[in-house]
């Protein structure tokens, strides 16, 4: 079942994002059979502040283990993360 994670970046932690990057993009690499979309949230100056990820896993115990896991979680980047269930309806 595909999750999304809505995952925000604690206030000023630019550096953090930066640094744990490449750990992170390697992670991602990692879950390609299972990776649907990623990438950073922008605000209206296009700058990240946070990340959405959805991936098509076996259950909610997947995707928090995914996310537990996550360079930028070990890291402490974020301030939030909401998770939920997804279903496509378009396109067909």
């Amino acid at each position: 079942m595909p999750y999304m994670a809505y995952c925000l970046d604690k206030a000023g932690a630019l550096e953090i994002r930066m640094a744990n990057r490449p750990k992170h993009v390697e992670y991602l690499t990692s879950y390609n059979d299972k990776l649907l979309f990623a990438g950073p949230l922008l605000d209206e100056k296009e700058a990240m502040i946070g990340s959405l990820l959805v991936l098509d896993v076996a259950d909610r115990a997947e995707m928090d283990k995914f996310l537990a896991n996550d360079p930028y979680a070990k890291a402490g980047l974020f301030r939030s993360v909401s998770v939920h269930g997804v279903k496509k309806a378009f396109p067909k």
